[in-house]
């Protein structure tokens, strides 16, 4: 292809040599890794690219479209090459094209806390505080087992748990259920939304009796319900004091998120399908949201992100990105790096990696008494094992085959 190189960039001999998406299932889960290797033996970055519903097309679009703009730049200049990226394909954005631009980016966040001999952090600005921190789900299908899990949840060193559980049918959303709850209806394995209203705060109610008034508790909606029935919900919660109710509304709705929060009279937090930054800045200057659930790599990355932190700052928006097992272990770590250097942060979502991905990817961070700790390495500190991440190759269509089956009782399509 033509020369992309920009006119300043012959400072020295340092270049991008090769970029290439690597995708790995160490979990079953589809991990989409990009890594950019230089003229310097040795030195190369990687970044997270996990669009784990769509990887094959971040892969191609890492490998036939990205890849061949980026050889023989210098890899320091970040911001040259991502707006570049983004530009690139004329119709841009999107999270397929947003998580290919996210792997590159990080990638070359990573090589240049390696190059500086700094974790990826003090490049930021360094700490404003030690460690994030963390929560994690509790889930099950009734809600004596949901309440147990958060128990063990808690007595391992948590502070902070969301709690979903289950129902007749398909369940919830994060929470299994039985076959054929509802056997006189269309799809008896459907998801009913009144009884899902009528269920959800006799949750919260139990847990405060029987976890106490410390725990932070929160609870994803998933982007179900109507603004009316959201704020119905986040009033019948409102004894039960939780940490945040997240994603009341589909994402199609947040042009009426300011009257949901200003009614609800817990926190907010949304943001997690966004896949536009223009679209995240306007949730967090449009009185809409407390907390910002971006997903980092549907955004494009640390680059991004940063910036949207800063607005958080300026706002009085806190953050608290999405970080499952759908996010690799080096996007958990742009978390992390984002949030022990914002005040803005308020709390991180946490994922216990198996043995598995911590072999695929030493460095893996692990959290220490409900907190987690960036690593102090220079970059991410994480590396990437290929031989070991060839042996999880990844299965297509996985959540395509789940979500297909979220339908309520009359057979109708349901948001997954």
């Amino acid at each position: 292809m033509e020369e992309t190189q920009a006119p300043w960039a012959a400072r020295d001999a340092l270049r991008i040599t090769r970029v290439r998406a690597i995708v790995t299932a160490p979990e079953g889960v589809p991990l989409v890794v990009v890594k950019v290797d230089t003229t310097e033996p040795g030195l190369y970055g990687l970044g997270c690219a996990t669009f784990t519903q769509r990887f094959h097309a971040v892969a191609a679009a890492v490998d036939q479209h990205v890849a061949p703009m980026l050889a023989g730049r210098h890899p320091a200049d970040i911001e040259d090459i991502t707006r570049m990226v983004h530009y690139s394909s004329y119709w841009r954005g999107g999270p397929v094209l947003n998580s290919a631009l996210s792997g590159v980016d990080q990638a070359l966040w990573d090589i240049a806390g390696k190059r500086a001999g700094m974790p990826v952090y003090e490049l930021l600005g360094g700490r404003v505080r030690a460690a994030a921190d963390t929560y994690l789900h509790a889930g099950a299908a009734t809600l004596e087992e949901t309440i147990e899990h958060a128990r063990a949840l808690l007595a391992s060193g948590y502070r902070n748990v969301r709690l979903q559980t289950g129902a007749p049918g398909l369940g919830h959303y994060g929470a299994p259920g039985s076959p054929g709850g509802y056997p006189n209806s269309p799809y008896p394995d459907g998801w009913d939304v009144q009884r899902y209203l009528r269920e959800t705060p006799l949750l919260f109610e139990r847990a405060r009796q029987e976890l106490g008034e410390e725990p932070g508790l929160m609870h994803d909606v998933h982007s179900r319900l109507t603004p009316k029935q959201a704020v119905g919900l986040a009033r019948a919660l409102e004894p039960y004091r939780l940490f945040f109710l997240e994603d009341p509304i589909a994402p199609e709705l947040y042009d009426r998120l300011p009257e949901v929060r200003a009614a609800a009279p817990m926190p907010i937090a949304a943001g997690e399908q966004l896949s536009s930054v223009s679209d995240a800045a306007r949730l967090i200057t449009g009185g809409g949201v407390d907390l910002l659930r971006l997903h980092i790599s549907a955004i494009g990355g640390l680059t991004p992100a940063r910036k949207l932190t800063a607005l958080c700052e300026l706002t009085g928006v806190g953050t608290a990105w999405h970080s499952p097992a759908d996010v690799s272990p080096i996007g958990a770590a742009a978390n992390v790096a984002l949030d022990v250097t914002s005040p803005a942060f308020q709390i991180q979502e946490g994922h216990i990696y198996t043995d598995p991905v911590h072999e695929v990817f030493p460095g893996t961070i692990h959290p220490s008494n409900g907190y987690l700790y960036p690593n102090n390495t220079p970059g991410w500190g994480i590396d990437l094992n290929e031989t070991k991440a060839a042996e999880h190759p990844p299965l297509a269509h996985q959540h395509e085959r789940w979500s297909a089956r979220v339908r309520r009782p009359d057979g109708g399509i349901e948001a997954p």
